[in-house]
């Protein structure tokens, strides 16, 4: 996990260098304004995907939950819903699609890779059902940027990641039932012998994933006039693939937050890097892809070379 993150993160610092080199202007304070604003729900989504994922489960529906989310909170406040209302609303909607992938991956013992393929199509058609692929439209202006104004408003997206992201850091590395995600990724056995409630943790991150879901689409929300009925297209893969590139074991039990932050920065930085350094913007993929497919190989050779208890054993 270690020799991943020194990699991915010497890899962004030579293309940090490229961009000071080649593309200044990358740095100017307006573009790096706009990539924090644009990157903070991903960061939160990606907080509670690592969560997911350090647990040894996947869930692929955070898409679907981050769009029935947003067309949620733009309904709510177009309604005349006071903002704060709207906001509790669109979070405990997303703590209860949580609920639903926990439940059907913790009692139901469906992989949570199926259920949440499941529920992915499902909340993704039920809302193109509903809108008919309409947008949300005619929002009170008091829901754009909060009605703060727009650099209020994005100092509050920015902020609010940002706390976000360290309380959840501080929780997996003090709180006992961070660690207790740790366990049950590591082995679930292990930890039910040890007197960790295994089911009630999984059900848990699940909860907290939606919850997190339900927070960044409000957050990114605010951000517009009008709401589109299909956002959140290719978030899963985005979040998922961030917390990968930062050090964490798709299998569970090892990573940490500071590695997803590590990852979301790389790939929010690899898009707009493109066009600042003439790149056709099709190569985003491709790139995004290779990073990923190199962070598996280098997990996989670490994992090779350390020896298995019998090895160890007959090379003492």
């Amino acid at each position: 996990m270690k020799q991943r993150a020194i990699a991915i993160a010497v890899f962004f610092a030579a293309l940090i260098l490229l961009l000071a080199l080649r593309a200044p202007a990358f740095f100017a304070p307006e573009n790096l304004r706009d990539m924090a604003v644009t990157n903070a729900p991903s960061l939160i989504v990606a907080t509670g995907m690592t969560l997911v994922i350090l647990a040894g489960e996947i869930d692929v529906s955070v898409g679907s939950q981050f769009a029935v989310a947003s067309v949620l909170a733009a309904t709510l406040a177009r309604a005349g819903m006071p903002l704060i209302f709207a906001a509790l609303l669109t979070v405990l909607a997303g703590a209860g699609f949580g609920a639903v992938n926990g439940a059907l991956v913790v009692w139901t013992r469906v992989p949570s890779i199926v259920a949440t393929l499941a529920t992915m199509a499902f909340w993704r058609e039920l809302l193109r059902w509903i809108t008919q692929g309409a947008w949300v439209q005619g929002l009170p202006p008091q829901f754009q940027w909060m009605g703060l104004g727009q650099g209020a408003g994005e100092a509050v997206i920015v902020s609010s990641a940002a706390v976000v992201f360290a309380v959840f850091a501080w929780m997996l590395r003090h709180v006992q039932a961070g660690r207790a995600v740790y366990a049950i990724g590591s082995s679930r056995e292990s930890a039910r012998l040890a007197g960790i409630p295994v089911k009630v943790v999984s059900f848990g991150v699940f909860i907290a994933m939606g919850a997190l879901t339900g927070v960044a689409a409000l957050l990114d929300s605010i951000r517009f006039s009008e709401i589109q009925s299909n956002t959140g297209m290719g978030l899963e893969l985005k979040v998922i693939s961030a917390v990968v590139i930062g050090g964490a074991s798709i299998t569970g039990g090892r990573g940490s937050l500071w590695g997803t932050l590590l990852g979301a920065g790389v790939l929010a930085v690899i898009a707009p890097s493109l066009t600042f350094l003439g790149v056709n913007a099709f190569w985003e993929k491709a790139i995004q892809g290779a990073i990923i497919l190199g962070a598996i190989v280098l997990e996989r050779a670490a994992a090779s070379r350390v020896p298995t208890p019998a090895l160890a054993k007959n090379a003492g």
